[in-house]
């Protein structure tokens, strides 16, 4: 394992030579994954706004399940200091809702739900923006080309992901063993999370090459979880040495 780490790293190191561009997103706000004990999701959204602040990262969207805050009402707050750090949200339905096992219709109802709240947060500025759940756009095609229409008709523009490397599934692992005070364990998740990221980036990179044979802008997707705001400061500057600039979703 090692070995294939240390081939990726260097694959990764090699593509310093042509800088890239990345914009970082956050999905699930306001909550993703278990907390561990004394920790909150204020906490959590207060770490991750102070190191993009720190890494001065330009916007940076939050896309929002409004829903959640049915049975957390108080995780408003997470919503309030994203806008008050002057980053904005976008839309990534009410419920999360998987598209797949969904009527188009009952996934467009969702979808607009979830403005409601985004309107009353974004006011004037630009919140049409959507991510689907699990970026998953409908088995046939005759749903997805329907909310696609939904979508164009409504002024969303769709924030596709390139860059992706599964990070909401520390966030459990971790929040287990900092409660059970594990240092081993959660230095091996700190260790594994950053060669992870290492290599997913480094072959979503190469993939994108094939794909358009050139060099694209690219879309990091994260999650608003305990783990991720703890391990943000690395990842961002591993992100730095292999070569990339932070710029806007836009």
């Amino acid at each position: 394992m090692a070995g294939s780490i240390g081939v990726i790293l260097q694959f990764a190191a090699a593509l310093e030579a042509a800088p890239q561009e990345v914009a970082i997103t956050f999905d699930d706000l306001p909550s993703n994954g278990p907390l561990p004990s004394g920790t909150t999701r204020p906490d959590v959204a207060r770490s991750i706004l102070a190191t993009l602040k720190e890494a001065k990262a330009p916007e940076v969207y939050g896309f929002i399940n409004a829903g959640k805050l049915e049975k957390n009402p108080e995780e408003i707050e997470v919503l309030r200091l994203w806008r008050e750090a002057g980053q904005p949200l976008g839309n990534h339905t009410y419920t999360h809702m998987n598209f797949n096992d969904n009527t188009a219709a009952a996934f467009e109802e969702n979808v607009e739900k979830n403005a409601r709240t985004l309107k009353l947060l974004m006011g004037e500025k630009d919140w049409h923006w959507f991510r689907y759940p699990c970026l998953w756009e409908g088995e046939t095609l005759e749903k997805r080309h329907e909310v696609r229409a939904y979508l164009n008709a409504h002024d969303y523009r769709i924030a596709q992901v390139t860059l992706d490397f599964e990070d909401y599934a520390w966030n459990g692992a971790y929040a287990r063993c900092a409660d059970k005070k594990d240092e081993k364990a959660v230095a091996w998740l700190k260790e594994s999370y950053l060669d992870t990221a290492a290599e997913y980036i480094a072959l979503d990179q190469k993939m994108a090459r094939q794909i358009f044979q050139r060099d694209v802008k690219h879309v990091l997707l994260l999650h608003i979880g305990a783990f991720d705001a703890l391990m943000l400061p690395r990842l961002l500057e591993q992100l730095k040495k292999q070569g990339f600039t932070f710029v806007t979703l836009e």
